[in-house]
C-alpha cells in the first residue's frame, strides 16, 4: 500500500494493508459504521462537557467538536441515503470498548487517560479517511473522505492541546506512550467485520 499520509505522531503504527481491502470491499458497510462514528464524537464531546462544565477551556473547545461532529453525522447520512443504506445498529468492533478498560477511574487521571483516549481514536480516524481518500475507487465519495481530514487533524489536536492544558508535558507523554501501544495492539489482529476501526 503506497500512501501519501504522513504518520500520525500520535499512534504507534500505521493502519495495515489488509485494513484497506477489506475496507473498500465493504464500502457501503463503512459509510454505515462512519455514521455511527460521527454519532459517538459528538456524544463524546458532550460526555466530557456534562463531566467537567467547570472547566472553561474544554467546554469551549468541545462545544465546536460536538457541533462539527453532528454536522458530519448529517453529511454521512446524506450519503447513506444516495446509496439507499438504512440507517441500523452495528455490532461494534472491540476497538473503543478495550480502550475504554484503560481508562483508570479516579481523578485527575480520568480526564488525562479519557483525553489521550479520544485523541488516539480521532488520530486513527485521521488516518484511515485519509487512506480511503486516497484509494477509494469512486471519485466522489474519494473527494468526501478526503474533505474531512483536516477537521479529524484538528479534533485530535484539540484533545491533545487540552491534556496539554491541565496535565504536565512530561506526564502526557509517558501515559500517552502506554495508551498508543494498547491502541496499536488491539488494531494488531484485523476484526473479521469492515469497520472504521476494525
Amino acid at each position: 500500500m503506497t500512501s501519501t499520509i504522513a504518520k500520525i505522531n500520535l499512534l504507534k503504527t500505521s493502519t495495515q494493508e489488509a485494513w484497506l481491502h477489506q475496507a473498500l470491499a465493504n464500502l457501503d458497510l463503512i459509510l454505515l459504521d462512519h455514521s455511527h462514528c460521527e454519532r459517538k464524537a459528538a456524544g463524546a464531546a458532550l460526555n466530557f462537557m456534562f463531566r467537567y462544565p467547570s472547566y472553561a477551556p474544554l467546554v469551549r473547545k468541545l462545544t465546536a467538536i460536538a457541533q462539527e461532529e453532528l454536522e458530519h453525522f448529517e453529511q454521512v447520512n446524506q450519503w447513506l441515503d444516495r446509496r439507499g443504506i438504512p440507517l441500523a445498529p452495528l455490532t461494534p468492533p472491540p476497538y473503543g470498548a478495550t480502550l475504554k478498560t484503560h481508562v483508570r477511574p479516579p481523578e485527575p487521571v480520568r480526564l488525562l487517560d479519557s483525553l489521550l483516549m479520544t485523541a488516539l481514536i480521532e488520530a486513527r480516524s485521521h488516518e484511515r479517511l485519509g487512506l480511503l481518500g486516497e484509494h477509494c475507487p469512486e471519485p466522489e465519495l474519494a473527494k468526501f473522505y478526503r474533505s474531512l481530514m483536516a477537521s479529524e487533524a484538528r479534533h485530535y489536536g484539540v484533545y491533545w492541546v487540552l491534556a496539554d492544558t491541565y496535565f504536565e508535558r512530561n506526564v502526557i507523554e509517558q501515559r500517552l506512550d502506554e495508551l498508543a501501544t494498547v491502541e496499536s495492539d488491539i488494531l494488531s489482529n484485523l476484526h473479521p467485520e469492515p469497520r472504521i476501526h476494525s
